[in-house]
């Protein structure tokens, strides 16, 4: 994740095959580039403002709004990016083994 998330493990092992929950806190102004998931994944604002599109290019007039308790549901290998328009906890629950694939390599935090 970039720089200034956290993230909390509410259940489960991401890299089993096994319900998962996790929260993340993104920071005002938090970007998580365009990616996919191998997963299913279900998408819950528990607090802030956040916002979410579809596409392989970060677009922020592709942004759709999600206020707190808005719920999203994402196909696997859906390509998707997300905005933290303030400091922002969303919740995260797929079936395991969960992973993040950048569309760019570069995006990647975890390469940095």
């Amino acid at each position: 994740m970039p720089a200034g998330v956290k993230v909390s493990i509410l259940y489960g092992d991401i890299k089993k095959a096994e319900p998962i929950g996790f929260r993340v806190k993104l920071p005002a102004g938090g970007m998580i580039a365009p990616h996919t998931h191998p997963v299913d994944e279900r998408v819950t604002v528990i607090s802030g403002a956040f916002a979410m599109g579809e596409g392989e290019k970060f677009d922020k007039a592709a942004l759709k709004d999600m206020p707190a308790g808005s719920v999203a549901i994402f196909p696997r290998g859906c390509t998707m990016f997300g905005f933290a328009r303030e400091e922002t906890i969303i919740q995260v629950n797929a079936e395991g083994p969960w992973a993040i694939n950048y569309i760019n390599p570069a995006d990647d935090p975890r390469k940095k």
